[in-house]
């Protein structure tokens, strides 16, 4: 009889337990784009059971995503927009998880005279003077967001022929400025994963109004109760870790360069 029910209990065992409920996180193309969402989800997954379903857009769709209830969590750059977002009680609370910066790319023989400029603002206005072709997402993203408060600090409204919105994601603007020989602003992981493949160059880096910061909202459960809260938690904690996503991201390379510095202290 104890041999039957120890046979029993090692049948009962070795039945997988349910599968998690899997998270939805919404963030932004640069994170996926930059290979770095590969590096992390799957190591969370591994140490939480957590499945994670990514959809990446634009800032401002994530944050929309969120607002509507179709997403658990949003891991975006815009932080006036991760504001407004939480003091409207669409999400609970911004959390601080990194931070890379954006650069102004086009082509190697800079007509605009875009290297010689003092910072990004004198950037922008020496290719608005120049009439050169400047390709914007135009997508509500959080560079797209940052450009335009580039753009009004420039004293500058983009428009006409020299000023092409497109709607799409960054790795597209990429191409699309490679291939008319535009200026444009983008994020330097998404750079770095397509500059291999593109005529452009860096040529404005390094202004401290080009910081760029992400931030980890968990969506409002009070407004969206059915919400996956304790999983986006899970990710909200695991990411903020010193010694788990915090250290990942600061060891995070591409072509050799760190993509990404983490923004919580202490890490190792």
């Amino acid at each position: 009889m104890l041999k039957y029910i120890v046979f029993i209990s090692l049948i009962l065992s070795s039945v997988a337990s349910p599968a998690q409920p899997p998270l939805r996180l919404a963030t932004t193309t640069s994170t996926e784009n930059s290979g770095l969402l590969a590096e992390l989800l799957p190591r969370f997954t591994e140490d939480t059971g957590i499945p994670v379903h990514v959809i990446a857009v634009g800032t401002g769709k994530a944050l929309r995503l969120g607002q509507d209830g179709d997403v658990d969590v949003v891991l975006v750059h815009a932080p006036a927009a991760e504001r407004a977002f939480v003091d409207a009680g669409y999400g609970e609370k911004r959390f601080p998880v990194m931070h890379n910066d954006f650069v102004i790319v086009g082509p190697p023989a800079d007509p605009a005279g875009v290297a010689g400029a003092g910072n990004a603002v004198e950037a922008l206005q020496r290719i608005a003077r120049s009439g050169r072709l400047f390709v914007s997402r135009g997508d509500n993203s959080g560079t797209h967001k940052k450009e335009l408060a580039l753009w009004k600090e420039a004293g500058v409204t983009p428009q006409g022929k020299g000023y092409r919105e497109v709607g799409q994601g960054m790795g597209k603007v990429l191409q699309m400025a490679d291939q008319l020989q535009a200026y444009t602003l983008t994020d330097r992981g998404t750079w770095l994963a397509y500059a291999g493949r593109l005529d452009l160059k860096i040529l404005h880096q390094g202004d401290p109004s080009l910081y760029n910061p992400y931030g980890i909202i968990a969506v409002s459960r009070k407004r969206y109760p059915d919400i996956n809260h304790q999983a986006a938690q899970r990710l909200i904690d695991w990411i903020t870790d010193p010694q788990r996503g915090q250290k990942l991201i600061g060891a995070f390379r591409l072509k050799g360069q760190q993509l990404f510095v983490p923004d919580v202290q202490q890490v190792q």
